[in-house]
């Protein structure tokens, strides 16, 4: 593979697991190469104001929209990907919280000894506007184990947390850790995400196949053994 002529992709976290796991690896093996800046959506979207360009762009819908109206990105390329929901985490080996309900939820949240959570990922920003809504950011931010951008099951490896917050599939990139269920539908979000191509995209035709590579039937499993919901048809 000749990394020079790598599609260059700019990703939300996502789907960085079934990514790594699957996705990436089977279209490495038809001999392309590929590489990947992975970085929460509001970061992309920021580094593209600011004149940053690649080849794809995964992001959220709303984002992705965004994009398409200011002429970035090629809006007859669009895909949709994944619908992506929150959950929790511990360290493995811990016992699983009750988060079943949401006064169950407000309980496990309120009895940790601090929770990790990005401020900078959509979920993060979701979280923090839950537990205002709940009545307990006071409490839970008072303890809290904040990141800017990354996985935050990182810190339940490190001890600095005892819960972790973030979408399912990113949880899941930590080793170590366990994910114990879903928010509660009462208070979930669910996030999508597609995917484009930018109007300065250097191999075109490359990069439609590999579009057509991300809802292919192998992409579809790897989506769902990594906690998404791929919402095309595979």
């Amino acid at each position: 593979m000749n990394n020079s002529t790598a599609i260059q992709i700019i990703s939300a976290l996502v789907v960085r697991s079934p990514f790594d796991a699957e996705i990436l690896p089977a279209w490495q093996q038809q001999g392309h190469a590929v590489q990947v800046k992975w970085t929460p959506t509001t970061v992309i979207m920021d580094n593209i104001r600011d004149g940053y360009r690649s080849d794809i762009a995964i992001v959220t819908v709303g984002a992705m929209d965004e994009l398409i109206a200011a002429g970035i990105v090629d809006g007859s390329s669009r895909i949709e990907l994944v619908e992506s929901r929150i959950g929790l985490a511990v360290k493995a080996g811990e016992p699983h919280p009750d988060i079943a309900t949401t006064e169950a939820l407000v309980a496990t949240l309120l009895a940790a000894r601090s929770v990790a959570y990005s401020i900078g990922g959509a979920s993060g920003i979701y979280f923090n506007t839950m537990i205002e809504k709940l009545g307990i950011a006071e409490a839970v931010n008072a303890r809290a184990s904040t990141i800017p951008e990354g996985f935050t099951a990182e810190k339940l490896i490190s001890g600095e947390a005892s819960l972790a917050v973030q979408q399912v599939s990113e949880l899941l990139v930590v080793p170590g850790i366990e994910v114990i269920g879903r928010l509660p539908e009462a208070v979930q979000k669910t996030t999508a995400f597609s995917a484009a191509l930018f109007k300065t995209a250097s191999q075109p035709e490359l990069c439609r196949d590999f579009l057509r590579h991300l809802q292919s039937a192998q992409a579809s499993r790897a989506y769902q053994a990594k906690g998404l919901d791929p919402v095309f048809n595979s």
